[in-house]
């Protein structure tokens, strides 16, 4: 691969007026060759910030809330160079985070993306997000969740399966020649769909360990660190997982994992019923089935295009949740045992996926 000669800097922005001054100065120091900040309909000074404090950054405004996903795939289209350091707004990069990730990129040129490893803002000593595998249900089997950095498993730079977009340096024509991010999903796991979509259409993607982000608190209504977890969250989640599912994964795939999914959806019932939101998460399953007919486009679309089987990609473990779902000694027990019977699942019926 050509060394990667110019890069265009996208920050994705919606109602992050208390991050983003952090975040863009961030961005400038990396000498990216142009910074856009994407503002997808915020409701507060996000826009005034940036106009007044970052005159030369340039703004695209969205004009109304349309999801993470359609502001990603906005600021690939008006990116004026084909190399994209794509981050969120709730992040802070260290000063080396692009020069790694284009080296990693230039010393491998059969890859397409590269992920950085993010760790929380104010515990920088542990990971937040560092990738992870595409488990059969659906889900993000997370590494490194919460561990302390310096155990971390990985080291250097590694290939990657699922990645989590909080910042990436990705080659924009290859993403928007996939579909780019999934416009469908508004927010929620549209970076295990996309990277699962790359995967099987034969792209390569790779995790930089050493190039660290601190990541802040997301986007109040939609991100979980703990405490209540919000209505539109758990419709999303109950949502798009399945679209996921069934855009994505074989037939016989889906077939052979039906058990441990009948399993996996009780159990979330029952989470969202505990959690007062059982209309949220029914409303979402009726959601993805309204859109069957788009759904299957989708799914046909990528069936004809896909390179690789199921099995080659999919993991059974490990279950990952977020602490705050996993509070208590009774529930992480719990949570131990169904990992296990997802994986014990996985390892019988693998052979058997498309």
């Amino acid at each position: 691969m050509p060394r990667i000669q110019a890069v265009s800097a996208v920050v994705c922005n919606y109602n992050g007026e208390t991050y983003l001054e952090d975040c863009l100065r961030s961005v400038l120091a990396q000498g990216a060759d142009e910074v856009i900040v994407v503002d997808d309909g915020s409701s507060d000074r996000s826009a005034a910030l940036v106009r007044e404090r970052f005159p030369h950054v340039e703004l695209l405004l969205l004009g109304q809330n349309r999801g993470t996903c359609a502001a990603r795939n906005a600021g690939m289209r008006a990116a004026r160079f084909p190399w994209v350091l794509a981050v969120d707004n709730d992040t802070v990069l260290a000063p080396d985070v692009l020069s790694k990730l284009r080296a990693a990129l230039e010393a491998r040129g059969d890859c397409s993306v590269a992920q950085v490893r993010s760790v929380l803002h104010d515990e920088p000593s542990r990971v937040h997000y560092d990738g992870g595998g595409f488990h059969y249900l659906g889900l993000i089997a997370l590494r490194n969740f919460y561990a302390p950095l310096a155990q971390a498993e990985g080291a250097g730079v590694v290939e990657a399966d699922a990645l989590v977009g909080i910042c990436a340096l990705l080659e924009r024509d290859v993403v928007l020649a996939s579909g780019g991010y999934d416009e469908d999903l508004f927010y929620l796991a549209e970076d295990l769909e996309l990277s699962l979509r790359l995967k099987l259409c034969g792209q390569r993607l790779l995790s930089v360990e050493d190039a660290l982000v601190r990541h802040r608190g997301g986007t109040a209504g939609l991100s979980f660190r703990g405490g209540a977890y919000p209505r539109r969250r758990v419709f999303l989640h109950a949502r798009n997982r399945w679209w996921i599912l069934g855009k994505c994964l074989a037939a016989r795939t889906l077939l052979v994992i039906l058990p441990a999914l009948l399993v996996y959806e009780v159990v979330w019932l029952a989470f969202a019923s505990a959690q007062g939101q059982l209309k949220a998460h029914v409303q979402g399953k009726l959601a993805c089935v309204r859109a069957w007919r788009k759904l299957a486009r989708s799914r046909a679309t990528l069936q004809r295009r896909r390179t690789r089987r199921d099995r080659e990609l999919l993991v059974g473990g490990p279950l990952t949740l977020s602490p705050g779902v996993v509070a208590s000694a009774g529930k992480r027990a719990a949570a131990r045992c169904l990992d296990a019977l997802f994986r014990a699942w996985w390892a019988l019926v693998r052979p058997l996926a498309g």
